[in-house]
């Protein structure tokens, strides 16, 4: 059966995982890093979470990566897993909001199985 991978991670890190698909999230929407009051959570709360999907685009943003992740699925060969890589900075905010919502709305459309993977949720903030 054919699988989604959906992975969030940052920039400055790694190198960016193997996927199919690559979204780099730093010119696109704004870093939540910038408000001291989010800067030490994570795209899990629901403050960061709200803060990045109420940029404009966002949730535009979020319905075109699952467009695309579902086409590359029906491309893909059976059983293979369709790897998604959405970026950010440091791995703890954007990509985490934007991951999180690419999974659910898959888990709601589709039938095949979504793993959601936060490659650098856990690393400290990341100083600039």
């Amino acid at each position: 059966m054919t699988h989604f991978e959906i992975i969030s991670y940052g920039k400055l890190h790694d190198d960016d995982p193997e996927a199919h698909v690559h979204v780099d999230l730093r010119t696109l929407l704004r870093d939540p890093h910038l408000d001291p009051a989010l800067r030490e959570l994570t795209g899990i709360n629901e403050a960061v979470r709200q803060n990045v999907l109420r940029q404009p685009g966002a949730v535009a943003l979020v319905g075109s990566i699952t467009t695309l992740a579902e086409a590359v699925c029906l491309a893909s060969a059976p059983g293979e897993a369709v790897r998604v890589g959405i970026a950010c900075a440091g791995g703890r905010h954007r990509s985490v909001v934007i991951a999180e919502a690419v999974a659910t709305v898959l888990i709601q459309r589709t039938t095949w199985d979504v793993r959601l993977i936060h490659r650098h949720v856990r690393r400290p903030v990341v100083t600039r």
